[in-house]
């Protein structure tokens, strides 16, 4: 490591920094680090759109370390810098993955240390700092600014150092770990992350597509992790689906329909990605609407009242048992009569215009349904049973017709 304490070993005349010049730089650090973060995303939006997703807690954590890590090397120029070296490598493998070249990070490296030198130059007036001391500063900021380009650099080229196909392999697996859940070891998870330069998230969106599916890479965010090659093709997106990567999808996803499961942390992907899937084949029975791209978060009712066919004909053997006896078709003009009356609690008038019946059929069939149903229309919980299995039925009966 370069000595940052010691300039004068270079032949530079210039002495070294005091280690008490450290117990005055970092009480500065938290509003040092808002101050270059408000810069550098001024000067490079690219970094704004980064610290506002999913990756931006790591972007932020590793800020603070680098600048930490200079203010520690002062005060002992024996610290390990093994965390910092890391944190500097993964940002250059970074900005491999996102298409970038070493130039954005270099420069938001020179101006965050820029600021750092615009700050102590601020503290110096009120210290009294010499003006040697001043020079031995910044002769030691942007060699260590040098050291940071240079981690960051191996770790850019330690990226395109793979081929293209091998980094898509580990991505795959990546995607796959996450999606099989627990027993997977998080160690196993987290290896594969550094060395695909993939930050964790909090949480995740899984889409599931039709085969055979097709993505514009060009269009993609580059930090989704895409399956499209098996029989049922998927991908994750880091975070929520907000409106910029809706219309990313829309322009990505050529000529593929899909279906978009719920945001869910990251432990849950598995669930998500079912209930994508299931949307999927639903869509195909008929129960739900086609369309390019379809939300789950649209149809969590109807997933879930179909979620068990088995446990739903428990259900409707129970809560249908008072008319299970009856003709098929008495029963029949019952049921539906029972299911508007729940969903509408509407009049005679007005549930007659729904069934195409007279009202005067309709008070007929209510005063028979209140007869044999009894309490079970007046409790509320067994009314929410018997109304949410009419409804699973009706949706049940949907898929039969499609499929006639």
């Amino acid at each position: 490591m370069p000595h940052l304490i010691h300039p004068s070993d270079a032949g530079d005349p210039l002495g070294p920094l005091p280690q008490e010049f450290a117990a005055i730089m970092r009480p500065e650090l938290p509003s040092l680090i808002k101050e270059i973060g408000v810069e550098v995303t001024r000067a490079y939006p690219e970094y704004a759109r980064l610290l506002d997703g999913p990756n931006g807690h790591a972007l932020r954590v590793g800020v603070e370390q680098s600048l930490s890590s200079f203010v520690d090397l002062v005060a002992e120029p024996t610290t390990s810098t093994t965390l910092r070296d890391e944190m500097c490598r993964r940002f250059g493998r970074f900005e491999a993955y996102e298409g970038r070249t070493m130039e954005t990070l270099q420069g938001a490296y020179r101006l965050g240390a820029r600021v750092a030198l615009r700050r102590a130059k601020k503290v110096g007036r009120s210290y009294n700092f010499s003006p040697a001391l001043m020079l031995s500063f910044a002769d030691a900021l942007f060699a260590y600014i040098d050291e940071l380009e240079s981690l960051s650099r191996e770790g850019f080229l330690e990226v395109h150092s793979q081929s293209g196909e091998q980094s898509e392999a580990m991505r795959r697996r990546l995607l796959h770990l996450i999606l099989a859940g627990r027993p997977v070891p998080r160690t196993a998870i987290a290896e594969l992350c550094e060395q695909t330069g993939w930050a964790l998230p909090e949480q995740v969106t899984l889409v599931a597509a039709r085969a055979p599916a097709g993505l514009d890479r060009v269009e993609a965010d580059r930090d989704m992790l895409v399956d499209l090659g098996g029989p049922q093709p998927h991908l994750l997106i880091p975070g929520p689906l907000d409106e910029a990567r809706r219309q990313m999808l829309d322009r990505a996803l050529i000529g593929t329909r899909a279906a978009i499961g719920p945001t869910v942390p990251t432990a849950q992907a598995s669930d998500s990605i079912r209930w994508a899937r299931r949307v999927l084949e639903l869509i195909d029975s008929g129960v739900i609407d086609d369309a390019p791209v379809v939300l789950c978060e649209d149809h969590l009712v109807t997933l879930w009242l179909l979620s068990d066919p088995a446990l739903l004909d428990q259900l409707a053997q129970r809560e249908l048992a008072p008319i299970a006896g009856i003709s098929a078709t008495r029963r029949d003009r019952l049921v539906e009569t029972l299911r508007i009356w729940l969903d509408t609690r509407g009049t005679a008038a007005h549930m007659g215009a729904l069934l195409d019946v007279h009202p005067q059929t309709v008070r007929y069939r209510m005063r028979n349904l209140e007869t044999i149903f009894g309490e079970q229309l007046v409790d509320p919980e067994s009314r929410f049973s018997t109304e949410a299995v009419l409804r699973a039925l009706q949706l049940r009966a949907r898929s039969e017709d499609m499929s006639l």
